[in-house]
């Protein structure tokens, strides 16, 4: 399937490795251009390569902490620079740690899983908006509009950027650490309160929730390597089909969800865990 991706240009915050590295791949086979956004320049330059050879026309890796506010907005502002633009936004950054119940435990928790993805969305909203513009879209349109060359009255298409936060089951569902899941609860939330807000301007927004994935480098790499007998015996309790889910499994959602063939999703937290999660 043609996912209608070639052309346009995807800023990925946190998209070293992982979820956020196959998700940049995935985009770059369908012709997309793509930026990748993560701390350590040596990982997000092999990732921009790694683009440019699976098939995007620009590639670019930017070396920032994304939980810095300046670092994050001078990483925008190159993107688009770098890109000619931007259509596609996809936050990623996160991660979970035991943590405590102090202030400090619970604000690294939000720095590192929340307030990323508020930013994000802040800087590059003039961005996408513009982008929309260009594809038909004004500021002031009204959240619906129809032809009136027919007499039916017939929805009026016209292609809207996207913003995609990728948070957690832990975001929806008991079972992460305290701070964590309240910090993806409020992920999923603001999504989908994104996603009313914007869909007037051409923005179209909506959540990730992936399960326990596999990847090198990962947290469940290194659970595994420290205990392998009691990381088995969790999968097998906990996925139905007993193995971890791979990077590459939910960066393709990510590439159908962010393309025009999924138009019609906004404001929903799709669900990518091979049936581990236990929510309706």
């Amino acid at each position: 399937m043609d996912l209608r991706l070639a052309g346009k240009s995807a800023l990925l915050i946190g998209a070293g490795r992982g979820i956020g590295g196959a998700a940049a791949l995935a985009l770059a086979r369908e012709g997309c251009n793509v930026a990748v956004v993560a701390r350590t320049r040596d990982v997000v330059e092999e990732r921009a390569a790694q683009c440019r050879k699976a098939g995007a026309p620009k590639s670019l890796g930017i070396a920032a902490n994304a939980t810095d506010p300046l670092q994050l907005e001078s990483a925008v502002e190159r993107a688009a620079e770098a890109l000619g633009g931007l259509d596609i936004l996809i936050t990623l950054v996160g991660g979970s740690s035991p943590g405590g119940t102090a202030d400090a435990d619970w604000g690294a928790a939000w720095e590192q899983n929340f307030w990323p993805a508020v930013r994000a969305s802040r800087f590059a909203l003039p961005l996408l908006t513009h982008s929309a513009a260009r594809r038909g879209f004004a500021s002031s349109m009204p959240a619906t509009e129809f032809s009136t060359t027919t007499p039916a009255p017939v929805a009026v298409r016209r292609e809207p950027s996207v913003i995609l936060h990728v948070a957690s089951i832990w975001g929806r569902e008991g079972g992460g650490s305290l701070s964590y899941n309240a910090a993806k609860s409020a992920l999923i939330s603001l999504a989908h309160e994104q996603a009313r807000e914007l869909a007037p301007r051409g923005v179209r927004v909506l959540s990730l929730a992936p399960g326990s994935i596999l990847h090198p480098g990962g947290s469940w790499e290194r659970r595994l390597q420290r205990d392998p007998a009691v990381t088995n015996a969790f999968v097998q309790r906990e996925i139905p089909f007993g193995r971890f889910g791979t990077a590459e499994e939910a960066g393709d959602v990510i590439a159908f969800l962010v393309s025009p063939r999924a138009s019609w999703i906004a404001g929903a937290c799709v669900v990518v865990d091979g049936g581990q999660s236990r929510s309706f």
